[in-house]
């Protein structure tokens, strides 16, 4: 992969929450979605999130210093320390992804990042991290492709959509949530 990945836009317009539903209905995956208001960080969801049964999660879109892209998704308090998560997932030192690159790469805007978004990686430039904690939770909760709805999926129907996209997600232990 070489720096022109940065530069190069989608070859056709991003999938829609629409597009979504209609990719996982295809594939039998049932989810629930709600709407609410545009959440932007996990202080926002908590706040007005409600009662929404199931594992909430943040998702860090990374690029490390050989240009692979990592999308790594942990439960929302899970304390992500970038300075050792690369030898945790065996990649080179992490940052973040630049909002453009990310629009390029999975179709969403920061805020709206999200393990439904490698349905826009059809190239498969982006390899999934997923916390093991988070996938001992039967319901786990995610923006489908906006930030203004919260759709929740069964956790081992998570793995199905993963791999119906070509990614096969590498299962990791991230650590301890925050405050534990």
């Amino acid at each position: 992969m070489t720096d022109t990945l940065e530069t190069q836009p989608l070859d056709r317009a991003p999938a829609t929450p629409e597009d979504l539903f209609a990719f996982l209905d295809a594939h039998g995956i049932r989810t629930t979605t709600v709407s609410h208001p545009p959440l932007f960080t996990v202080e926002d969801s908590k706040a007005l999130r409600g009662e929404l049964p199931g594992g909430h999660c943040k998702n860090l879109f990374l690029k490390d210093k050989k240009n692979r892209l990592w999308l790594v998704v942990a439960l929302e308090d899970t304390a992500v320390d970038l300075k050792t998560l690369d030898r945790r997932i065996g990649s080179a030192r992490l940052s973040f992804g630049r909002p453009e690159l990310l629009w390029e790469t999975l179709g969403v805007r920061p805020g709206a990042v999200t393990p439904f978004s490698v349905l826009n990686d059809r190239e498969h430039l982006v390899t999934v991290v997923l916390e093991r904690a988070m996938t001992a939770h039967e319901l786990l909760n995610y923006h489908p492709l906006i930030n203004d709805r919260t759709t929740a999926i069964r956790s081992a129907d998570l793995l199905r959509f993963l791999r119906a996209t070509g990614h096969e997600p590498e299962i990791v232990d991230l650590g301890p949530p925050s405050g534990s």
